[in-house]
């Protein structure tokens, strides 16, 4: 009688299926934020600061980074994206890349850059992008990026904030989506508007102005802000009021983006 079950080679090749998928979602997931497009020295220090895991300071990303690790992610600093690098991780932060007043030879977005991080993304990489306003930030060669993915930041500054008067880059009204639920108030400090095309679509608008927008792009996802936006200063409520939620929006973007990386 002829053997309608699996073969020895065709049961082993299941296995190894059902074992890389499961290491697949098992792995601790890798953050990677940028240290090259944005790679500013601290004058008095000469050590690199600004939107970093390792800066404690209010500059820094520190807290964001404990975020990260409290949720079972493993977070690292990485130079030029090229695809050896991009392929060990899973999320890739770039920061309020370096103008010509932050740094003296600014490393730009070039175009082996560009198609380093288009590959990677396409493959299924999370491309985090976390802008800034005018003039703080440089937008020519970000935006060469961008648009590949459908968006540009406009060369503007919205929310203007005076001294502590903080309801001026408030946030209310917001939408139902995964990187607002249970948050019903935000502050964002000054920051530039997307333009969008194609897939891209909005997050976030106020007056007609997209504020936060994202994409899925092949079987990677992309996710934009106009502003370094939950750095140390402006997670907790060392300055800010209460009434502001951007540690709760925090620990959602982060759910949003580990759970996109799977």
């Amino acid at each position: 009688m002829k053997n309608e079950g699996f073969s020895g080679k065709s049961l082993q090749l299941m296995i190894l299926l059902l074992m890389l998928s499961i290491s697949r979602i098992t792995a601790q997931p890798v953050i990677g934020l940028d240290n090259w497009f944005n790679r500013e020295v601290n004058q008095k220090t000469g050590q690199p600061y600004h939107y970093l895991w390792s800066d404690t300071e209010w500059s820094g990303y520190s807290r964001w980074g404990e975020i990260f690790t409290s949720a079972g992610a493993k977070i690292t600093t990485i130079g030029k994206p090229v695809k050896n690098i991009l392929g060990t991780i899973d999320v890739y932060i770039i920061v309020d890349p370096d103008t010509t007043t932050e740094s003296k030879s600014p490393n730009y977005i070039g175009d082996d850059d560009i198609k380093a991080i288009k590959n990677w993304v396409k493959r299924g990489g999370v491309l985090t992008i976390l802008a800034n306003d005018a003039p703080n930030c440089e937008f020519t060669h970000l935006n060469k990026l961008m648009r590949n993915f459908g968006m540009s930041f406009n060369h503007v500054t919205l929310h203007p904030v005076t001294g502590t008067e903080f309801e001026m880059g408030a946030s209310t009204g917001l939408p139902d989506h995964p990187l607002f639920k249970g948050v019903s108030k935000i502050y964002i400090k000054e920051v530039s508007d997307i333009n969008l095309s194609g897939k891209a679509r909005p997050v976030l608008e106020e007056k007609g102005k997209v504020l936060i927008a994202e994409t899925a792009y092949g079987k990677g996802y992309v996710f934009a802000i106009g502003d370094p936006w939950i750095y140390n200063e402006y997670i907790d409520h060392d300055r800010l009021p209460e009434s502001f939620e951007n540690r709760k929006a925090a620990e959602n973007l982060t759910r949003l983006l580990l759970e996109k990386a799977r």
